[in-house]
């Protein structure tokens, strides 16, 4: 949803923390496809669409607000080196005053894969063991981990995270990424319409909370409202279904729709925000 100028970008976010919202979501995309040169490719999003890249985006963004939540939804884990990310990580925590949220997925895209030189058909198992590895360097100040793909000796973070261990979001809908979520998660991002599947997703998903012991009541539901109906009581509508399913966050997703002006964007969140206030949320 962003523009490529460093002006409207700050526009952008100044006007979405003046609102009052309590999070900016940054989506997380490293290469584009070119569909000529790779014919069998099927994915939504090709090499036509910008995104900035995540952290780097997300230090602009610590510098330029001051209270509003910077959450990256979703950051393709496994196809980064562990460490880095949760060096990255701790360094965006640091520079934004402890507001970071780390949201993380296995993604859909093996052409990014490849790309990054990482493997993907382990990625679910192996962030699994990014989660853990990660977790431990944020909160210790030395460790020694050692699993199938991180070795971690005697090495720690400088300087270390505000929040320890910073809060993380699951992406993804599959059996094994609902079971990664109840486990580590802070929170789940659905990423869907609240239709059957979401239903019986979220059963699934609170099932595997009680089993691993967790409160419910302060585990976050992060729907996305997306605007490609330009009428916002629809966007009103689908929030209204979504917080009758649970949800804890609801989050104007803008990116690839009619909206590619700045001012419109502001203006579409000034006015969801308005309805949302009005009818209780």
């Amino acid at each position: 949803a962003f523009d490529n100028d460093p002006e409207a970008i700050r526009a952008w976010a100044q006007a979405v923390e003046e609102l009052g919202y309590d999070y900016i979501d940054i989506p997380d995309h490293t290469v584009g496809v070119d569909r000529a040169s790779r014919p069998e490719f099927e994915g939504p999003y090709d090499l036509s669409n910008p995104y900035h890249e995540t952290f780097v985006t997300m230090g602009f963004l610590a510098a330029i607000t001051r209270r509003v939540r910077l959450k990256s939804s979703v950051l393709i884990l496994p196809q980064r080196q562990t460490a880095l990310v949760a060096k990255q990580a701790a360094e965006v925590d640091v520079l934004s005053g402890g507001r970071l949220d780390l949201g993380i997925g296995v993604g859909w895209n093996p052409v990014e894969y490849e790309a990054l030189g990482q493997d993907w058909d382990s990625r679910g198992r192996r962030q699994n063991e990014q989660v853990a590895a990660m977790q431990h360097l944020w909160c210790d100040d030395i460790v020694k981990f050692e699993g199938e793909w991180e070795i971690l000796n005697g090495v720690g973070l400088n300087p270390p995270a505000i929040q320890r261990p910073i809060p993380i979001w699951f992406g993804g809908s599959v059996d094994a990424a609902l079971r990664r979520t109840a486990k580590h998660g802070a929170g789940w991002i659905p990423l869907g319409d609240p239709d059957e599947k979401a239903v019986k997703r979220l059963e699934k998903l609170r099932h595997y909370l009680h089993e691993e012991g967790r409160d419910t009541k302060n585990f976050g539901i992060e729907c996305w409202i997306r605007t490609r109906d330009p009428n916002p009581d629809t966007w009103l509508e689908n929030a209204r279904q979504w917080r009758a399913l649970g949800a804890t966050h609801v989050t104007l997703y803008t990116a690839g729709t009619y909206m590619c002006a700045v001012p419109e964007q502001i203006e579409a969140l000034r006015c969801f925000k308005e309805m949302m206030v009005k009818d209780g949320f």
